[in-house]
Order: structure tokens, then sequence, then C-alpha cells
């Protein structure tokens, strides 16, 4: 049985490390775009962000002025038990929450949609969002929060069968141009794409490819990896650098995500996450360990299963053969 306090004390810790902490895997890539990217604006932009995220993380306070809104990703393993049960779970993530906004401090973004009441918190009717996947082995529950803008960046469209890859390019390049020209996003920044689904499901999918992958990650198909990085290459061809200033960086990575859809058509959504790649995950298991990283695994072999029945012996036959 997973202690519910264990659960409220990581939660609170993670809230603060992704407001403060960039991950290394984008802090990293940003680094490596800093000593490439030619134009003297968007160079100075990459530059003088590294040195905030230093200041920052010396000083203990969050790197971005805007902490956008904070959500969860909850991940059960399927012996996993936790005390309270889900709804102590979600009661200890809404806590948290709240007292982040006041003790990091996490700017108090959440309103409501009508009458802009604020309890000063960031939290509400239906937030923070909490999405939920399973493993199907394990008695350890992982949180992972991402903090991430929550006005744009965002664009979806509806692609038919014929469109076919030079369909997906063209709208991906459109949506890239306008977050550009129009400031709708803060880049550079990881790429998310969802492919197919429900709408929803789309918008879902593109939004965890942004923010629940790590730069150079590749999807375990290959066709699908090609085309990550393919898309990668031309994000960074579209002349843009970082803030929509002139230069060739304005994208750390792309990963895309597939779900099935129906047959007549082939949904598209196009997430950017920030130029403030905020996330942090930490594993807690039964015993009251906590593990913690940056990583949040969300995208498992289990959650891309294709078929009816789950055997990992299965899936390893589907991938060779």
């Amino acid at each position: 049985m997973i202690p519910i306090e264990t659960i409220h004390a990581t939660a609170g810790r993670l809230m603060s490390k992704a407001a403060i902490e960039i991950p290394d895997d984008y802090l990293g890539a940003l680094r490596d775009m800093a000593s490439t990217e030619k134009g003297p604006l968007s160079c100075f932009v990459i530059k003088t962000m590294l040195s905030n995220y230093d200041a920052a993380k010396e000083d203990r306070r969050a790197m971005c002025a805007d902490t956008g809104v904070p959500r969860w990703y909850v991940k059960y393993g399927n012996e996993a038990r936790v005390e309270g049960g889900p709804v102590a779970l979600e009661t200890a993530l809404r806590r948290a929450t709240a007292e982040a906004t006041n003790g990091v401090p996490l700017r108090p973004n959440r309103v409501h949609p009508l009458w802009r009441t604020d309890h000063d918190n960031n939290v509400g009717i239906n937030a923070p969002e909490i999405e939920y996947s399973f493993h199907p082995e394990g008695d350890w529950v992982e949180l992972t929060t991402v903090h991430k803008g929550g006005l744009f960046g965002t664009d979806y469209r509806m692609l038919f069968p014929g469109d076919g890859i030079d369909g997906i390019k063209r709208f991906y390049l459109d949506a890239l141009l306008a977050f550009g020209k129009r400031g709708l996003a803060c880049q550079p920044a990881i790429v998310g794409i969802g492919l197919g689904g429900s709408k929803d499901t789309c918008m879902v999918l593109g939004k965890q490819a942004a923010c629940l992958r790590v730069v150079g990650d590749r999807n375990p198909d290959p066709r699908i990896a090609a085309l990550e990085e393919e898309l990668k290459t031309l994000g960074n061809e579209v002349g843009m650098g970082a803030m929509g200033f002139a230069g060739s960086s304005m994208v750390v990575d792309c990963h895309i995500e597939v779900g099935y859809c129906h047959t007549g058509g082939m949904p598209m959504s196009v997430h950017m996450f920030c130029l403030s790649s905020r996330r942090a995950c930490a594993r807690i298991h039964a015993d009251g360990t906590v593990v913690e990283r940056t990583d949040p695994q969300w995208f498992t072999e289990y959650a891309r299963r294709e078929t009816v029945e789950w055997t990992t012996q299965d899936q390893s036959s589907r991938q060779s053969g």
C-alpha cells in the first residue's frame, strides 16, 4: 500500500523541480543550438535563456514568470494500491498544486472561463488536468507533472488519406509559420504531432508527444522515426529561430504519436512545448521508496500495443517480423 502522504510530498517536490530545473536532455540540446545558430538576435535569446536557467536553479526560483498551467500524468502499475484509493490520490495532487502555487511560487493562471473566478491556486473545475495510463506489471505509481503554456502553440486539421505524407508536411509547416509570425509559441521548443484517433485523442496524443518524450527519443516504428527526423530538419529550415527572430533554431526535436482512426480521415494535431521545457517525474513504490527522474517514459510497448490481448512475447514477435 502506497502511503498517501508519500504521494502528497512527492507531488510537491515535483511541482517545484519542474518549475525551476530544466531537464538535462532539453538543456543539452539548447546549448547545441546556441553554438550553431547564426542569427544574431536568435542566438542572443538562446544564450540569455541559458543564463536565466542557471540563475533560476541557483536562486531556487521559477525560471519563467509565466509558469503555464500545471497538469499531471499518472501511471499505475497493475498491482499498485494507494492508501485512500484514486480519490485520495487526486486530492493529494490538487492540494500539492495549490501549495506549490503559493510556495514556489507559480503564477495563478487558472480562472473560470465565464465569471473569471480565481482561487489564486491553479485549482478549479477540471483543473489541474489529471490523465491516467496503466502498466501490466508493478506495484508502483508514477507521477509526472508538466508546466506548459496554456494559450497558444497548438493547432488541428482534419486531413484525408489522399493528403498523405506531403499533406502532413504542409500542415506542419503552416502551423510552425503561424506560431512564429504571430507570436503564438515560445521557440525553440519540442514539437509534438498527433496523427489519427478521434479528434480528442489526436489532440491528446500530440500534446503528450511534445511534453512526455525526451530530446533524441525516436518512435519505435522506423518509418515514423524517419519522419520525425525529417520534420525536425524542415522546421529548422523555415528561417525562424528563437522567439520568431530570423535564424535556424525553431525545433529542438519532433515527436510523433499515432492512433488508429476512421478509415475516411487522417486527423492531425501540432503542439509546441515551451522554450522552458518543464517536466519532472517520480516512481513511488509500495514500500514508500521514491525514484525521481526527468524522462516520463510514458510511451511504452504496452501503451502502443496494437492487439486485443497483450504479451511481451507477442509484441517482440510483431516488431521483429
